[in-house]
């Protein structure tokens, strides 16, 4: 999600440059009206439209392969139970979210009423095309959809300019555009585009009004706007006919000769802008990997993101493609995957591809030094073979191990996940040493469930023993399990977990 709305931020951004650079001073503002609204409803689509080809055609573009470690989400434990431990366990990322939009949804409804209490407060006057109310003791004067309001104040003989004006905002349902962005306000309240699109499109109707008006006599009409003081107040959602940032920006335009047809070919620079956006949003904007002929260089073998799991099937896929004897490492900072091809009818099995790769895989890590295990699986096999000789599973398990009382939970992975977290916040104590010596850390723990439904093969790697040792007492008391299944026989499934130690 936070990448999407980079992209959409990054697209609103270059749309608005291209605005404010080649067309914000044309007098072309209907065509003006409708490139912002449309760039910024384009701008919200684009990063979703992903195009193969523009894809395929970036050098190095990569995608995804199965995880074959089920990765748990990370456990947090503090030494004491203290203040700090509750405000972590709360969801900022949703709380703030949700808190802005919140304050945002108080303040559209505060200006929905003050518009509301204007309208009861003023007299109405039901005219063919609009009502006219007319506000006591005020200079004020906009238009809200089909309502133009006018201060008693102002001068009889400025009332018709004014009310010419706001009829054109009337017309041209001006307040919709308005209220388009006052609702995507509600949502993207962080999004400062969103602020400033609005604002250009105030801008416009301001324009927009002033030209389509029937006033022939702009002289007059730009007079009358530099004698009057601006006294209504601030509220996006309105078409404002005395707002005073506006009013030098309408002088000059009014005062603007119209531009010449021909600079309408500007608008033409959103064809290679537009393929632009598409090429940029078609193209995986995650952390492109180091590949190299015969390794591939990550932060986590256990971790991998998107882009380098599909790195990893489309090179293994070449490599077996060649038909000789080949070997392949997937490596981080501590530890590497080695991928060998095989003939001894151990296969790879990649979600989504049809494909299977005859290959077996060796897991190497500080403490292990075995060689690759040789297997006796059939062609068909689903499974490579790791360094202590057990069976892992590369495709999605179609049945995962179950924690007991999670045997009808309609959710039975949420479920393991929620009594693995009690179970590790239950058992848990932080090592007096550990604390007396300030000792604090992530301990990245892998474990296998086996066919019995037991933990086995606890490995651990944290920056201190003390750390380690304690989650593996930890993860050695999970209770016995219903073992997972692939194609209906038990297998043994591998599963990862950071536990995070905090004083």
């Amino acid at each position: 999600m936070i990448t999407y709305l980079l992209e959409c931020m990054t697209i609103q951004l270059v749309f608005l440059l291209v605005y404010d650079l080649l067309l914000k001073k044309e007098t072309f503002f209907q065509w003006n009206r409708m490139y912002l609204l449309g760039v910024f409803v384009l701008s919200m689509v684009l990063p979703l439209i992903k195009i193969k080809a523009l894809t395929m055609a970036v050098p190095e573009t990569i995608s995804q392969y199965q995880q074959y470690f089920l990765q748990l989400d990370e456990v947090v434990l503090y030494a004491s139970q203290s203040d700090e431990t509750r405000w972590s366990a709360i969801p900022w990322n949703l709380v703030l979210p949700i808190l802005g939009s919140s304050i945002m949804l108080l303040w559209f409804i505060f200006k929905l009423i003050r518009i509301y209490q204007l309208r009861k407060r003023g007299t109405a006057f039901k005219q063919e095309h609009y009502v006219k109310i007319v506000i006591p003791k005020s200079q004020q004067a906009f238009s809200f959809f089909k309502n133009i309001f006018l201060g008693s104040d102002i001068p009889k003989e400025k009332q018709r300019t004014i009310l010419e004006h706001e009829l054109v905002h009337v017309r041209q349902w001006h307040s919709l555009d308005l209220m388009f962005f006052e609702i995507s306000r509600l949502v993207l309240w962080f999004n400062p585009m969103v602020y400033l699109y609005q604002n250009r499109v105030a801008e416009l109707h301001e324009f927009i009004a002033d030209s389509q008006s029937g006033s022939s006599d702009k002289k007059r009409q730009y007079e009358m706007l530099l004698s009057e003081v601006f006294h209504s107040q601030n509220v996006s959602l309105v078409n404002q006919f005395f707002k005073q940032s506006l009013i030098k920006k309408r002088i000059v335009m009014l005062t603007k000769q119209k531009s010449k047809a021909i600079y309408q070919l500007k608008y033409v620079v959103l064809v290679p802008l537009l393929m632009g956006m598409l090429l940029y949003s078609s193209c995986d904007n995650e952390e492109k990997l180091q590949a190299y002929d015969q390794e591939m260089v990550v932060g986590d073998v256990n971790n991998l993101s998107g882009v380098q799991q599909d790195a990893l099937y489309h090179k293994l896929e070449a490599l077996s493609a060649g038909g000789n004897e080949w070997e392949f490492k997937l490596k981080d900072e501590d530890s590497f995957i080695l991928y060998q091809g095989a003939t001894n009818g151990s296969t790879i099995v990649f979600k989504n591809k049809e494909k299977v790769i005859p290959a077996t895989m060796t897991i190497v890590s500080p403490d292990i030094n075995a060689g690759i295990v040789s297997t006796d699986l059939n062609a068909e096999a689903v499974y490579g073979t790791d360094s202590y000789g057990v069976q892992v599973p590369f495709a999605v398990i179609e049945e995962v191990p179950i924690y007991p009382g999670c045997e009808n939970s309609l959710d039975k992975r949420a479920c393991f996940m929620e009594n693995i977290t009690e179970h590790i916040r239950k058992h848990f104590r932080y090592p007096e040493e550990a604390q007396e010596k300030g000792i604090q850390g992530r301990v990245n723990i892998i474990f296998r469930i086996n066919t019995d439904g037991e933990v086995v093969g606890i490995r651990q790697r944290g920056p201190h023993k003390l750390l380690e040792d304690e989650a593996v007492r930890i993860i050695s008391k999970l209770p016995t399990m219903v073992p997972g299944k692939q194609k209906g026989k038990l297998v043994t499934v591998p599963f990862s977990i950071p536990i995070t130690f905090k004083l």
